[in-house]
């Protein structure tokens, strides 16, 4: 397929013309996103997420148990068990029931846990049929994207397949160097975003409906990366050479963010993902746009450098 040859700021920080339904980036929560100082996990946005999620929380409580059990085990043998509680211990050196007791109940902990496990995996692993198809290539240090469906169509003229590169805002692409500095925080407000996204949002976001299938074909084109959206439970590795798949079927419309999870050189921590889940009207609206070339930014980067996307005939 083609990419478009070039695509200027962020996709999806952009008003809809044809539409007149805006695009910008303050218009849709921030749903998917790192909080200082929080714990546990972020809001689950797709069936995946919440079954990943439930899963973690059945074996925490599980595990809990445990180790309260074995805590007041050790509590009890200490207490009761001492030179002082016991002056003359016991001789024996077996107890068959009880070994027998202690070997079983790790298996059936073990097959209770695996019961609830196996189906979550082969939910995520069973790819279904995408009603959207989007192939992600992870390059040292950003992320392209192809939509793969639009890569056999039809056009009409001054249409082409949509295709694009994301940088980090702040990377040298985009005329930073991965310091916040005042130029890279301009860049982010001009963009839509918070200083506190700052690592986390890119020039060109990938844009999917609300309630539909996406299916994202993964692979790399140099070392193995990780394409991973917590919010969506998902993480798939791409590896050159291999392509990979993972689904999700967001359940509201919002940002997501994640980063490549698989370390992948110098500035591994510089290649974040950037996901905006739009009405179905509004993505139309974005795609019809996206495949003449006219996403741009309002307030674009000052720098050509910002992202001419090369064309890839």
């Amino acid at each position: 397929m083609r990419f478009m040859t070039k695509v200027t700021g962020l996709a999806t920080a952009s008003a809809l013309l044809g539409s007149g339904a805006a695009l910008a980036q303050t218009a849709l929560e921030k749903v998917g996103h790192p909080q200082p100082g929080a714990m546990g996990f972020q809001p689950a946005s797709t069936e995946l997420a919440r079954d990943l999620q439930g899963l973690d929380h059945l074996i925490l409580y599980i595990i809990g148990a445990i180790v309260i059990f074995v805590t007041v085990l050790l509590i009890w043998c200490i207490v009761r068990f001492n030179s002082r509680a016991n002056p003359t211990p016991a001789r024996f050196t077996h107890n068959s029931p009880l070994e027998i007791a202690w070997t079983l109940a790790p298996i059936l902990i073990l097959f209770f846990i695996g019961s609830f496990s196996l189906p979550v995996l082969f939910k995520q692993q069973e790819i279904p049929k995408g009603e959207i198809v989007i192939k992600a290539t992870g390059n040292q240090w950003n992320w392209s994207y192809e939509y793969v469906d639009d890569a056999g169509g039809a056009f009409a003229d001054g249409e082409e397949a949509i295709g694009f590169d994301a940088f980090m805002i702040g990377s040298a692409a985009t005329g930073g160097d991965l310091r916040l500095t005042p130029e890279v925080e301009k860049m982010l407000t001009d963009a839509g975003y918070a200083r506190s996204d700052f690592l986390l949002a890119t020039y060109n976001a990938v844009v999917v409906p609300v309630g539909k299938t996406i299916v994202v074909q993964v692979t790399g084109s140099d070392v193995i990366h990780s394409w991973a959206v917590p919010a969506f439970g998902v993480k798939q590795d791409g590896v050159p050479g291999r392509l990979a798949q993972l689904w999700f079927k967001a359940e509201r419309e919002g940002v997501f963010f994640g980063q490549c999870s698989e370390l992948c050189g110098k500035e591994h921590a510089y290649m974040p993902i950037t996901v905006k889940v739009v009405s179905e009207a509004t993505y139309e609206a974005w795609r019809a746009q996206a495949r003449r070339g006219e996403v741009v930014l309002a307030s674009a980067p000052a720098t050509p450098a910002a992202v001419q996307l090369a064309a890839n005939d």
